[in-house]
């Protein structure tokens, strides 16, 4: 008997997927664990694997198209077995070519197939239409001038003149003499310059919304419009940070980073402020016990938060390979719902990139994240002198619903304390 193979619920978040590629066509045999095709996810590209054993006689999501999870990938049964009915009760039509490799031999189905056909045609000339944009040629349009039907200037010769000396277009001028005519005052009074005629056109392009874009959209604007968030920013004197970095990269086998002294500082922090390691969960509040560390990672299509566990128990080398090895997994769509899931506070860091301050969006269900900015060189106050220094700003996003600002407040100074003194923050646990 065929079997129905349905729409993979690939992560948590997951409520429709994409068909990468499919890997076996209609009428290949197919083996238990072979694999039928790579479908994106929310969160990467996974490959999918049969669990069956026969024919592929069916494809219901066709190469870079979507469908929502549980409904029909594909149907796996014995060469010329009749799939009519499983198509039918699943609510999809089979267009002409799809009917012919199942035999199908339905006039109904056939003709209801036809109709569909003819939808999809129309439709996909508009989508055609829409992808490709649209594209017009036009002419700025000249408010009004003053030319008579035969296309002659209306202006008097002495002001004809007087414009051709000037390098004025007198038809271009509004007039201020008898029906709109162009006289000397005219061209006197004119001041500024008149714009050539210039030919340009508009286009655009739509594309298609990816899974993971449409994820993140849907998360964020779950969180912003849910959580009361409000903001914490504190700047930080990083010299201190600088010269401890310096150090510790001379020695050390794996190069330490400043975003990898950063999960390290502010997973201490969270050991002494546990209530910013927390989550709302509706009907209660979770306070974390473990420390887990989101940190956000920029690919292709958006964002991915890989997750480093246990983050306050590992050593600064630790985080660091952790933090290049999901990093690349991310780039490269190899994560794995290990990877991204479980969280307790993230980490954002767009100081790479010259931010010198931001907001994060929280990332639920964390209660807090912390935006990270450029470390910028600049005059600070030491002592009662004025010297020149390096500085950082860090801004804590806050759900209101469960950090207060005392305690987001104490948590940044902790966080400060850690960084302008490494040494402290180094300490414990070695390198």
């Amino acid at each position: 008997m065929a079997e129905v193979v349905k729409m993979p619920k690939l992560s948590d978040t997951m409520t429709e997927g994409v068909v990468s590629k499919w890997l076996k066509k209609v009428g290949d045999k197919v083996k238990s664990g072979d694999i039928l095709a790579e479908i994106d996810s929310d969160k990467a590209t996974m490959e999918f694997e049969s669990f069956y054993d026969g024919v592929l006689l069916y494809i219901g999501v066709p190469d870079k198209k979507a469908a929502p999870v549980d409904s029909i990938l594909a149907i796996i049964g014995k060469e010329g077995e009749d799939i009519s009915a499983l198509i039918t009760n699943s609510g999809v039509l089979p267009d002409k070519q799809k009917s012919e490799g199942t035999g199908q031999k339905s006039e109904v189905i056939s003709q209801k197939a036809e109709g569909v056909s003819q939808n999809s045609e129309v439709k996909s000339q508009k989508t055609e239409g829409k992808s490709l944009g649209s594209s017009s040629q036009f002419l700025i349009p000249k408010t009004e001038t003053n030319t008579n039907t035969n296309g002659r200037a209306k202006a008097s010769p002495l002001a004809k003149m007087l414009a051709q000396e000037k390098g004025i277009p007198v038809t271009m001028l509004r007039g201020t003499g008898d029906g709109g005519r162009v006289i000397k005052r005219d061209i006197e009074n004119y001041s500024g310059s008149i714009a050539s005629a210039f030919v340009g056109s508009e286009s655009f392009e739509e594309v298609e919304i990816s899974q993971m874009r449409k994820t993140i959209a849907r998360r964020l604007a779950e969180s912003k419009f849910t959580s009361p968030h409000f903001y914490l920013t504190m700047e930080i004197q990083m010299d201190e940070l600088i010269k401890a970095r310096e150090a510790v990269n001379s020695v050390a086998s794996v190069k330490i980073s400043f975003n990898d002294l950063v999960v390290k500082a502010a997973a201490a922090s969270l050991r002494k402020n546990p209530k910013v390691n927390s989550s709302w969960l509706g009907e209660v509040i979770r306070y974390n016990h473990h420390i887990h560390i989101g940190v956000a990672v920029a690919v292709e299509d958006g964002l991915l938060v890989p997750v480093i566990r246990f983050a306050d128990g590992k050593t600064l080398s630790q985080i660091a390979v952790e933090s290049k090895t999901l990093s690349q997994k991310a780039k490269d769509k190899k994560l794995q719902p290990q990877d991204w899931e479980g969280n307790t506070f993230t980490i954002s860091n767009l100081g790479m990139f010259g931010i010198e301050e931001f907001t994060a969006i929280i990332n639920p269900p964390d209660a807090c994240i912390l935006a990270v900015g450029a470390i910028k060189e600049n005059v600070i106050v030491k002592d009662g002198q004025i010297l020149a220094g390096h500085t950082m700003k860090v801004t804590l996003s806050c759900d209101h619903r469960v950090v207060d600002g005392a305690t987001g407040s104490a948590f940044l100074q902790t966080l400060k304390q850690f960084l302008e003194n490494p040494v402290i923050l180094l300490g414990a646990p070695s390198i």
